[in-house]
C-alpha cells in the first residue's frame, strides 16, 4: 500500500504521526511511504532522516493526499482538506467526531473509511488515546499553574505554596488516565489536591499510590459544585470513549468561583465539559478566555506543545496497526485484530460507531466489510 502523512495544519500542532523507526518497518514490510516535505521537523525530524529508511519526501499535501491509499495523521482534517477526502481513502488519526457533524458529514457523504485512534478499545482500554491522554494530564498541572500567577491574569498563587503560606487547592474531576497523570504531578508540586470520580475503584486506586496525598470525592452535582467553588484550580478530564463529553461543570459553579482562578478542559477535543468551554476550544496561539473572572484553558491539542515527546509516543501506540491494515487490508486486518473495528468510525457512507452516531444524528450501520 501507499501510505500519506501530510504535514500537520493545525494551529501550533507541531507532531508528526509517524518517526523514522516505524518508517523503515513500512518499507521492509513492501509498502510505498510518503511523507510531506517538512512534515517532522517540529519533532526534531529532518526529512533526510526519513529519506534515510526510505521514505519518499513530497512536495505538496495535495500529491500526498492524492497519492495514498492511507492518509496516517495525528489530528482530524480540517476545513481545507476537506477537498481531499474521496471515496475508498483509509483515514487513520484522531478525529473526535461526535462534537464535530461537520467533518462526519464529509466523512460520510465522500464514503472515506475514518479509522479514529480514540474508540479502539482493546481489554477495555484506549491504548492509542492513553499515551496522549498521559501527556494531556501532566501538561494541564504546568499550564494551570502558569496562568495562575498574576503576569498571566491569575490570583497571584504559587501552586505548592511556601512554609507558612498554603498552598493552592487544585480540583481534578475524573480519575481516568488524565486526571491520573494530573493528579501525580499536582501532588509532587506540593499542592493540596482533591479528586473526584463516580468510579470508587479509580479512586481507591489512587489513595493506594499517593496515600495522605489527596482527598478523593464521590462525584456528584453537590459535590463538584462544593470542590469547584473552593479550587483555585479545576482540571476537568472526563471522557466518554467515542461521545461528547458531559457537561458537569456548570456556569452558575464557576461563578462561584474566586476571581483568577483556573479551568483547564481537557475534555474539550470532545466538546467541552463545562457549559463555558463548550464549543470554545482554543489553541496553543491563543489559549485562554476569561469569563465570569475565571481563566479558562480549553487548547484541543495540548500534546502538540511537546512535540518530541507526544510523536514519539503516538507513533509508539500507532505504528502496530497502520503495519497491520497495510500489511492485511482493512477487512483482514479486523479478523486477526478485532479492536480495529472498534476504532471505524465511518465506512461506505454510513456512521459505524453508534455513539458517534447518537451524537451526531446520523444513520448507524454495523460495520460490514466485503
Amino acid at each position: 500500500m501507499i501510505i500519506g502523512v501530510p504535514k500537520e495544519i493545525k494551529d501550533q500542532e507541531s507532531r508528526v504521526a509517524i518517526v523514522p523507526g516505524a518508517v523503515s518497518e513500512l518499507v521492509k514490510a513492501g509498502h510505498e511511504v510518503l511523507i510531506e516535505k517538512n512534515a517532522g521537523i517540529d519533532s526534531g525530524i529532518e526529512d533526510k532522516d526519513y529519506e534515510e529508511v526510505g521514505a519518499k519526501i513530497i512536495d505538496s499535501a495535495k500529491e500526498v493526499w492524492e497519492s495514498a491509499d492511507i492518509i496516517y495523521k495525528v489530528k482530524e482534517p480540517l476545513k481545507q482538506e476537506y477537498k481531499y477526502l474521496r471515496e475508498g481513502l483509509i483515514l487513520y488519526t484522531y478525529l473526535h467526531l461526535a462534537s464535530n457533524e461537520e467533518l462526519t458529514k464529509e466523512l460520510v457523504d465522500k464514503k472515506v473509511t475514518a479509522i479514529a485512534y480514540e474508540t479502539l478499545r482493546l481489554d477495555n482500554k484506549l491504548p492509542l488515546l492513553t499515551p496522549m491522554s498521559e501527556i494531556a494530564g501532566r501538561m494541564a498541572v504546568q499550564e494551570g499553574a502558569r496562568y495562575l500567577t498574576k503576569p498571566e491574569g491569575g490570583r497571584g498563587i504559587l501552586l505548592q505554596g511556601v512554609p507558612g503560606v498554603r498552598p493552592a487547592h487544585v480540583v481534578i474531576v475524573g480519575a481516568g488516565t488524565v486526571g491520573t497523570g494530573a493528579t501525580k504531578i499536582a501532588v509532587g508540586m506540593g499542592a493540596r489536591v482533591t479528586v473526584l470520580d463516580v468510579n470508587i475503584e479509580s479512586l481507591s486506586h489512587l489513595q493506594d499510590i499517593l496515600p495522605d496525598k489527596i482527598e478523593t470525592v464521590y462525584s456528584n452535582p453537590m459535590n463538584i459544585e462544593e470542590s469547584v467553588r473552593d479550587a483555585d484550580l479545576v482540571i476537568s478530564t472526563v471522557l466518554i470513549p467515542g461521545r461528547r463529553a458531559p457537561q458537569l461543570i456548570k456556569e452558575d459553579m464557576v461563578k462561584q468561583m474566586k476571581e483568577g482562578s483556573v479551568i483547564v478542559d481537557v475534555a474539550i477535543d470532545q466538546g467541552g465539559s463545562t457549559d463555558i468551554t463548550k464549543g470554545h476550544a482554543t489553541s496553543h496561539s491563543d489559549p485562554i478566555f476569561v469569563k465570569h473572572g475565571v481563566i479558562h484553558y480549553a487548547v484541543a491539542n495540548i500534546p502538540g506543545a511537546v512535540a518530541i515527546t507526544s510523536t514519539y509516543a503516538l507513533s509508539n501506540a500507532t505504528t502496530r496497526y497502520i503495519k497491520t491494515i497495510a500489511n492485511l487490508g482493512l477487512k483482514n486486518a479486523c479478523e486477526k485484530s478485532p479492536e480495529i473495528i472498534t476504532a471505524v468510525n465511518t465506512y461506505d457512507g454510513y456512521v459505524t460507531n453508534k455513539g458517534v452516531a447518537e451524537d451526531t444524528g446520523f444513520e448507524y450501520k454495523e460495520l460490514n466489510i466485503n
